[in-house]
């Protein structure tokens, strides 16, 4: 079937596969950078989402800057009144998720929420308008969503998985991690007969404890990419239909605001929980 609406004289599958597909450079066997011939190439870079991300961070950046630049306490605008609730509501979400002290975590709660909530508002744009766009000036490839590239949600949680053990070693010491994954959850017994067995317990807590740290970066992320690339994918699938998609594609973006939203919460509220978890010291 040819997809219809401006389209092109592309197939359904091949329409869907170019709008998946990010763009990328590299360096080949020779060792020169091209673009696009990226297959199977790890040191492979998505140009496309590195320029959003980036983009709209420094968009972020731009708009509370300004905000904070030219708030007032007599006439607040009414951008500078949804700042702050957003800020409050971030604030609010901190004093009652997190039981440690440190003067980093509502400004970091603050960025990830808002930018994640940017990243992923990238969604609700109809999915040809920038291809097209970037097509009439020779880039053959752009994604506009950067939390539809599992690269750039590893990219987050890993950071975040970085300062889980930073805020370990600050909180309990710098052996806390390796008590953390040896003695729990069972406590094995270091006196008398039962000391025997205290390497096995030391063992099997140690497999369940590294399972269980590695899981929350893979979980953060994937959570955040399967929920934004399914939604893209949807909006793709609906773009097909041609000139009749108009309803379809408002009614999924309406529901879709909320997906956007939950997802940039979820992500902020992870966050939190588990710099949370590595500051408690019982």
């Amino acid at each position: 079937m040819a997809a219809e609406g401006g389209h092109g004289p592309k197939t359904s599958g091949e329409y869907i596969t170019h709008h998946l597909q990010n763009l990328q450079v590299c360096k080949n066997e020779t060792g020169d950078w091209v673009w696009n011939q990226c297959a199977g190439n790890m040191g492979a870079i998505n140009v496309d989402s590195m320029f959003w991300s980036v983009f709209l961070g420094v968009t972020f950046c731009f708009l509370f800057w300004r905000v904070a630049r030219k708030s007032s306490t007599e006439k607040p605008t009414k951008f500078q009144a949804a700042m702050e609730i957003i800020v409050e509501m971030v604030d609010a979400s901190v004093k009652d998720t997190f039981h440690g002290t440190s003067r980093l975590i509502a400004p970091l709660a603050l960025t990830v929420f808002v930018w994640v909530f940017l990243m992923n508002l990238m969604d609700l744009i109809p999915v040809d308008w920038i291809p097209m766009a970037s097509a009439a000036i020779g880039i053959e490839y752009m994604k506009v969503v950067p939390t539809t590239d599992v690269n750039v949600t590893f990219g987050m949680s890993i950071a975040v998985f970085i300062l889980i053990l930073i805020y370990t070693h600050m909180a309990k010491g710098p052996f806390a991690l390796v008590k953390d994954l040896m003695l729990h959850p069972i406590v094995p017994s270091f006196k008398g007969p039962a000391i025997i067995a205290a390497p096995f317990i030391m063992a099997f807590n140690l497999v369940l404890e590294v399972v269980a740290l590695v899981a929350k970066p893979i979980s953060l992320s994937l959570r955040l990419f399967g929920n934004m690339f399914a939604g893209e994918l949807i909006f793709i699938l609906i773009a097909l239909i041609g000139w009749f998609q108009l309803p379809l594609h408002f009614g999924w973006a309406v529901f879709h605001v909320l997906i956007v939203t939950l997802q940039a919460f979820i992500f902020m509220m992870l966050t939190i929980v588990y710099l949370s978890l590595a500051s408690e010291t019982h």
